[in-house]
């Protein structure tokens, strides 16, 4: 695996969105306190195998407390800026149509990862800093705690402030079957709405 920065994949951002409020640098995100994987392969194979994510598509899923998938959502994300607060909306969006929101609890039982599967190298980009930045923003909305946020490049696959990853599954990769110890779960959805909501931000 390779780690370490690169250029963002996403058009030139502004100076509004290259404020730490919209975009979380790999040192903010480590030092954030997020919630180690148990079984990281398990829940990467698991979304692999459920939707199939090609370069450009995203997929928000939902632990319960005992690391098994209660609910997740896939879609297509090709926006023309680098937009954590864009990225919030659109995630919000996806939670609200796959699970409730635990706003009334104290302390959030369930957890929210987020596999992005894209075009590039393994390196972070400003836009997964902003899909960061999103991710923990909208697990505040929705009464989640914020968990993983792992990339599915050509190298393989990598758990973003944790350095670990591995070759299989790839963004090129086909579906491998495997035993998840996932709940019954409806049949997967696809974001049709949030990639509408994407193409309308991008065209202002």
């Amino acid at each position: 695996m390779t780690f370490g920065f690169a250029p963002s994949s996403a058009a030139s951002l502004s100076p509004s969105t290259t404020s730490a409020t919209r975009v979380l640098e790999p040192a903010e995100w480590a030092a954030a306190g997020i919630p180690l994987l148990r079984s990281p392969r398990e829940i990467v194979s698991g979304l692999h195998t459920r939707h199939s994510p090609r370069p450009d598509t995203t997929i928000v899923a939902v632990l319960d407390p005992d690391e098994r998938l209660r609910a997740s959502a896939s879609f297509a994300s090709r926006p023309a800026q680098a937009d954590g607060w864009m990225f919030r909306n659109v995630l919000l969006s996806q939670l609200r149509r796959v699970i409730p929101h635990d706003l009334r609890r104290r302390t959030p039982v369930r957890t929210a990862v987020l596999m992005r599967c894209r075009d590039g190298d393994a390196r972070w980009t400003e836009e997964d800093g902003a899909w960061m930045w999103g991710l923990r923003d909208a697990c505040t909305l929705h009464g989640l705690r914020c968990g993983a946020y792992i990339t599915l490049t050509r190298d393989g696959w990598q758990v973003f402030g944790e350095g670990r990853g591995g070759r299989r599954p790839n963004s090129a990769s086909a579906p491998e079957p495997f035993a998840t110890s996932e709940i019954p779960l409806p049949p997967p959805r696809t974001g049709g709405a949030a990639s509408e909501v994407l193409r309308r931000a991008a065209a202002r």
